[in-house]
């Protein structure tokens, strides 16, 4: 479920308490007096056999004997009974309730689910502390107090949290546009809030408190979805390290950890923060200054020390200060008394007047490469903050923003801090706490790019061998064996072109592994060949740099008597050798994949080698990726500053490096079996990246897979081609990539056609209104181009030539589309062509109806419409527009 009948939860007509009473400091009296005394305006009822009347109100014995059906039930009677009432309100017409309830055991909440489901009754909860929604006077909770309206929202697992927020808040005078205290969210969760929330107009920004995610590809869909359209900001509880300590692979001891929760709220869009205090204060940041661009800092102040202290925390948080330009420095030097720092941070000196902030001021603003502006003012008494503030505030309010303000100190500044405040500039008490909810804008901006990218599961200029790879898999399994050898991990790698180091296998002999030498040449690596051990080095299971077969004999002796006594049930197979590989200048690092037991599979790249645990340099991500997100990925760790080279040391192939990444989101996609994999150490230097060793962990389960990827992947078997006017015609999913075509295909438009379709003029699009079209959640969202070659040879480039659009509701009841076809070939047949696979395609993902608005006197998408029996009616709102719809799943009226 998601969004269904959540109108009823949080904007409810009327209310009506199950447990209400006035015994002191019960469930059932707090919530009576909460929700009566919040100023809510709709009838409210109280429920209760042992009471006549509460508070003048009169109170009735049953559901059954109210007056009215409430729309929205507060339930805070015993465990037993909840099922029950879940029962009579659905039967009655109430179609959410919030279960205040603690103590029901799984047979009563599936009891409570299942009474629910045939009314689609939503239930909040059960034992949580409830909801407020301020605007409209609904106080449906046990919390302390009442929150103030405003523009927040706050969404938690913890309901003790949700008091602690609401307390802290209150005293800095914050208000809410909705609190959600989920409980054991039965049946509404994060997905359904962030669902309703995101369309809401009294929500400016989403706070979030997460403890665990149930509905993975459900959270990440509606978060993406919310995240595009505000700020959504979360604290996740549990930073712990501890992982999965059986797994057989680097990676797969990540699965199950805090930088999985990392990687998708990233991926989301969304921005993670560390306390309730940064949530609200990234909220605010947010607000007054997320469309800054610059990742730079200059710092204005009156006090070199406070300076300092903003230089010493950017670069902890490893943000740069700008290099001031000559011409910048010159223009400071004319307004400026000459003992001014001459550098970034700019102190103008303590006994500084108004004028003096103003024309330094104007001097940076005139200099891009400033970028943004940290002003830091210390009281003085040589002029009052306040008339500082006046004088500054034409410039700190120019758009786009460009100021953040620190105004140290307490009454001495208050005046001015609000003023600034008051005018929507990004204010802050200390130089720290500025300098932190800088480098939280520049995460949340990260994020929100990786958010725009939704690449292929597989890629095309791959070719990969999947028959074969798949072949090496059922060997192993059919093998009783969920551990590749290594030889055969690498012939998996192979089979998708990742390139890896010869290696022989051979006997558990030293007479074996010289003759393996020879053939292979010296030096040589030797290492134990066994399906019971995983990581070879640490029971001393490797040896490199043999240089010679009496060295190769003596390695291989000690070998095995150190892997008998380190793990004496092990099966010794033999050996293997492969040629010591020398390169110049590589670094060592690891790249794997595993399965998390909430997300999915999960990709991780970072510093490989035998200390990889130890240097614990490491970032995962969520696939599918792309060469952006991959890219991505690499950036999040400390070696990535290694791998673009230093003084004498070349940069390394970093589109190597990339693209073994996306080969192995790739490899995650089609083989499912998957369920562990390591390539530790992939060397890599200028010359490109190299496996000198691999491990795959296999689970007959099949727990990777495309489907099983917690962001849904670009569906490639929806590709279709067919010939159409002499030509070949491509029906496609639209994808990233297509930013650039569709500018053009948008740009060869009639005005009158896009007014036709769009109800607007205008051609020229911008990037972000452009990414919105092509980098979509295909999970709730689709849209096919046809796109088709230039017939004119000279001009061999992808045109696209239409594109059919529809976005279901998140309940996928209805979808709403749109269509539009090149100017040029209009008539030809390619809309019904479109339409018709939009049609097929929703269909078959059980969405019911496919809806559109259009102008009455659009006669071509009228006459498509009734071609392919669509119902045409007119709108009810707009004497100008005809509503049409289809019904998908019932029967085609003729055949």
């Amino acid at each position: 479920m998601s969004i269904r009948n959540l109108d009823s939860l949080f904007a409810p007509n009327s209310v009506a308490v199950f447990g209400a009473s006035d015994r002191p400091a019960s469930v059932g009296a707090t919530v009576w007096r909460n929700l009566t005394t919040s100023g809510f305006q709709g009838p409210v009822y109280a429920v209760n056999t042992r009471y006549q009347s509460l508070g003048g109100k009169p109170v009735f014995a049953t559901a059954a004997a109210l007056p009215g059906v409430p729309d929205l039930a507060l339930i805070c009677t015993p465990p037993a009974t909840v099922p029950g009432l879940v029962a009579q309100l659905g039967q009655l017409g109430t179609r959410a309730a919030v279960i205040l309830s603690a103590g029901l055991d799984a047979a009563q909440k599936q009891s409570m689910l299942v009474a629910a489901r045939p009314h689609l009754l939503r239930i909040l909860g059960p034992n949580c502390i409830g909801l407020q929604v301020p605007q409209v006077g609904l106080n449906a909770s046990f919390a302390q107090a009442a929150a103030k309206p405003g523009e927040l929202a706050f969404v938690t697992q913890s309901g003790a949290l949700l008091t602690a927020m609401l307390d802290w808040a209150d005293t800095l005078g914050i208000g809410f546009s909705h609190l959600v205290s989920l409980g054991e969210h039965a049946d509404v969760d994060f997905g359904d809030v962030l669902d309703y929330l995101a369309s809401d107009a009294h929500t400016r920004a989403i706070l979030l408190y997460i403890e665990s995610v149930d509905a993975p590809r459900k959270f990440m869909s509606a978060a993406r979805a919310a995240a595009r359209n505000k700020p959504v900001i979360v604290v996740k509880a549990g930073r712990s390290l501890q992982g999965q300590r059986a797994a057989a692979s680097h990676t797969g001891a990540m699965a199950g950890s805090d930088m999985v929760y990392e990687a998708a709220i990233a991926r989301a869009g969304m921005l993670r923060v560390d306390t309730l205090q940064d949530l609200l204060l990234a909220a605010q940041t947010l607000a007054r200054f997320r469309s800054n661009r610059s990742d730079q800092l200059t710092v204005l102040t009156n006090g070199g020390g406070a300076g300092v202290m903003a230089a010493d925390a950017a670069a902890h948080a490893g943000i740069a200060l700008a290099e001031l330009s000559a011409t910048t420095i010159a223009q400071l030097d004319a307004v400026l008394p000459a003992n001014w720092s001459h550098a970034n941070p700019v102190d103008i000196i303590g006994d500084a007047p108004a004028q003096r902030y103003v024309e330094a001021l104007k001097a940076i603003n005139q200099d891009p490469a400033a970028g943004a502006v940290l002003f830091i003012h210390a009281p003085t008494a040589i002029v009052a903050s306040a008339d500082i503030a006046r004088a500054l505030l034409p410039l700190a309010t120019q758009s786009p923003p460009r100021l953040l303000a620190c105004w140290l100190g307490g009454a001495a500044v208050a005046q001015a801090r609000q003023s600034f405040q008051d005018a929507g500039v990004a204010c802050f008490e200390t130089p720290e706490q500025a300098v932190r909810a800088f480098a939280m804008g520049l995460a949340y901006r990260r994020n929100q790019e990786q958010l725009m990218q939704t690449p292929p599961a597989a890629a095309a200029r791959l070719p990969a061998d999947r028959a074969g790879a798949q072949a090496l898999i059922d060997t192993t399994l059919a093998s009783g064996r969920t551990l590749m050898t290594e030889p055969e991990a690498k012939a998996l790698l192979s089979a998708y072109r990742i390139e890896t180091v010869a290696t022989r296998m051979t006997a558990a002999t030293a007479g074996a592994a010289i003759a393996a030498a020879t053939q292979v040449g010296y030096p040589v690596a030797l290492k134990i060949l066994s399906a019971d051990i995983s990581h070879k080095s640490e029971v001393g299971g490797v040896a490199l740099n043999l240089a010679s077969a009496q060295e190769v004999r003596l390695a291989a002796r000690a070998m095995l008597e150190r892997v008998r006594q380190a793990r004496p049930g092990a099966r010794i197979d033999g050996f293997t050798v492969q040629a010591m590989v020398r390169r110049a200048h590589t670094q060592e690092l690891i790249v794997g994949a595993a399965i998390d037991p909430a997300f999915g599979p999960v990709i991780l790249f970072g510093q490989g080698g035998t200390a990889v645990e130890l240097l614990a340099d490491r970032a995962l991500a969520l696939p599918p990726l792309n060469l952006a997100l991959a890219r991505a990925l690499v950036e999040r760790t400390r070696v990535s500053r290694l791998l673009k080279g230093w003084r004498d040391v070349p940069a390394a192939d970093l589109d190597a490096l990339y693209e073994v990444l996306v080969t192995v989101s790739q490899m995650l996609a089609d083989l499912p079996q998957i369920s562990e994999l390591d390539i530790n150490p992939l060397i890599l230097n200028h010359q490109g990246a190299l496996a000198l060793d691999a491990r795959v962990g296999l689970k007959v389960s099949a727990p990777a897979g495309a489907a099983n990827f917690a962001i849904r992947p670009y569906p490639l078997d929806l590709v279709q081609t067919l010939p159409w006017q002499g030509r070949l015609l491509t029906l496609r999913p639209i994808r990233p990539e297509d930013e650039f075509q569709h500018r053009q295909f948008l740009g060869q438009l009639d005005a009158e056609d896009i007014r036709m379709r769009v109800f607007y003029s205008r051609r020229s699009i911008g990037h972000g209104e452009l990414a919105r079209l092509t980098q979509i959640d295909y999970e709730r969202e689709m849209a096919f181009v046809a796109v088709a070659c230039d017939p004119d040879p000279a001009n061999a480039a992808e045109q696209t030539l239409g594109v059919v659009r529809a976005v279901a509701d998140p309940d996928n009841i209805d979808a709403e589309f749109g269509i539009i076809v090149r100017s040029d070939i209009k008539g030809l047949g390619l809309g019904a062509l479109l339409l018709r696979k939009m049609v097929d395609y929703l269909r078959a993902r059980g969405t019911r109806r496919l809806v559109a608005t259009v102008l009455g006197n659009n006669q071509r998408m009228r006459e498509l419409a009734r071609q392919l029996e669509f119902q045409d009616h007119a709108s009810p709102s707009d004497p100008d527009t005809r509503s049409i719809h289809l019904d998908l799943q019932a029967p085609p009226a003729r055949p």
